[in-house]
């Protein structure tokens, strides 16, 4: 499907647009004044480059569900799971 090469060079285009988007977000966002926003206990394990990048492989796998993707391919899938070692447990139902 995919070489180490194009997940890797997928993975880094993600990142730059998250870095930059980050950026910009911060400088041009409005703060909310009304209610503070909510704080999670725990930090989380995916980053949002390694969301994108997931994201973009199921629109080019040819999958039609998500969740079928995600449970078959990345969390099984012994290759997968060393490009995505942090992977989260995919309990909705």
């Amino acid at each position: 499907m995919f070489t180490d090469d194009k997940i890797t060079e997928i993975f880094v285009m993600c990142d730059e647009f998250s870095q930059k988007f980050d950026e910009f977000f911060k400088k041009n966002s409005i703060e909310a004044t009304a209610k503070p926003k909510r704080k999670y206990y725990r930090a989380p394990r995916m980053c949002d480059s390694e969301v994108m990048t997931i994201l973009i492989l199921f629109h080019k796998s040819g999958y039609r569900c998500l969740k079928h993707y995600y449970l078959n391919h990345i969390c099984t899938d012994a290759e997968m799971r060393k490009r995505f070692p942090k992977t989260v447990s995919y309990n909705r139902r």
